[in-house]
């Protein structure tokens, strides 16, 4: 018979997932930063990478190995940021020694994710590491962020990190087995909630409590991310980082804590909107091979199969895809496009591997990655 409060449930299946873990998961009894619960999970991100997964985890605990380092709590919002600023690089060395590939720090502030292109830059950046192999270990920017424009704590910074790299799951490492009834200290009567639905006001009841000493949220956070990660169709997990066998059974497929179902299908809604969002008369003509690419394949859009540019537009904006010397240059797709219009006439024609020394930089080999792209139905091309 099972141990914990919570009953084995199968963890939904995935390929990307951002994991969160608190800064109680992280923080020594003496002070500064321990590895005594981290190195579970980093185990855990390990054999899921040996399965052909990919994670990205949100960490605290840059304020909490500021304090270790000098002895000290933070009085005020500029302490706080000095005592981030100083543990930055301890949290990032903490996961640094328990991976044998390399690790990348990712800062983010709420301007990050607000602006279309640094939002854009910050996903490309992602993608990247993602693609070299790395982890990528992000945190809120504290030493620059203010009161008014923090995202607040690192259970939100995770929801939208997961909507930003396109996450089928959010794993929230905490330190008590998951969502309850009640108040599982304060409450006899609280029972264990292991699946939710929606995020409603009776389950926000739920959160009483506070985040602790060492914590910026609670379960109230939690709550609140997992509700921002369902409107963007990402399910949220909630579970016991402290207990080494809940964290070794997620690598099985297998949880114990609560899982929050997610709304409707990302890629549905996804590309419904990149077929009916308003475009204005932006547009980029491309020829028969790259129609044929895009329509046939599943092909990303790359500068190569461009012929000509439309309007004016900048990175990230919404344009046409045009197929040249079709009677009327019929629309045959749409997509999110990488390049700003100046630029992307300069490498029209030109192969990918032209970009950089063009250009002096490069975000992708890709005018239009597929994942920013829509093929029209053929009712729609006429």
């Amino acid at each position: 018979m099972s141990t914990h409060a919570f009953e084995e449930q199968a963890l939904p299946s995935w390929k990307r997932a951002v994991l969160k873990v608190g800064s109680s998961l992280l923080a020594a009894d003496s002070g500064g930063l321990s590895d005594r619960f981290a190195r579970g999970l980093a185990d855990f991100v390990t054999q899921a990478r040996a399965q052909g997964r990919e994670v990205v985890i949100v960490s605290s605990g840059a304020v909490a190995a500021g304090r270790g380092v000098l002895h000290t709590e933070a009085a005020g919002l500029t302490q706080r940021q000095a005592l981030a600023a100083l543990g930055q690089t301890h949290v990032i060395g903490l996961w640094q020694r328990l991976f044998e590939v390399p690790v990348a720090q990712v800062l983010l502030s709420h301007d990050d994710l607000r602006n279309r292109r640094r939002y854009l830059n910050a996903r490309a950046t992602l993608r990247e590491l993602l693609r070299l192999d790395v982890v990528p270990v992000i945190n809120e920017n504290d030493t620059v962020a203010v009161d008014e424009l923090k995202l607040g704590d690192n259970d939100n910074l995770a929801a939208v990190v997961a909507a930003l790299v396109e996450a089928d799951l959010l794993l929230v490492a905490t330190d008590i087995e998951g969502l309850y009834s009640g108040h599982p200290v304060k409450d006899p009567h609280a029972r264990p909630v292991p699946r939710v639905s929606a995020i409603t006001p009776a389950i926000t009841r739920m959160a009483e409590g506070d985040a602790g000493a060492l914590g910026t949220g609670g379960m109230r956070t939690k709550l609140e991310a997992a509700g921002k990660a369902a409107a963007a169709s990402i399910a949220t997990v909630l579970f016991c980082g402290r207990d080494a066998g809940t964290v070794a059974a997620l690598a099985e497929g297998r949880l114990y804590g609560t899982l929050i179902d997610a709304h409707g299908d990302r890629l549905i809604a996804r590309k419904l909107w990149l077929r009916h969002a308003p475009t204005g008369l932006h547009a980029v003509r491309v020829d028969a091979g790259a129609a044929r690419a895009l329509g046939t394949q599943g092909a990303s859009l790359l500068p190569g199969g461009v012929v000509a540019v439309e309007g004016e537009f900048g990175r990230g904006d919404l344009v046409e895809i045009r197929l040249d010397g079709d009677a009327g240059h019929r629309v045959i797709a749409r997509g999110l496009v990488q390049y700003n219009s100046t630029d992307l006439r300069r490498i029209v024609g030109r192969h990918s591997r032209d970009i950089e020394s063009i250009l002096g930089y490069r975000y992708g080999e890709a005018v239009i990655h597929r994942d920013d792209l829509v093929v029209l139905p053929q009712e729609a091309m006429a």
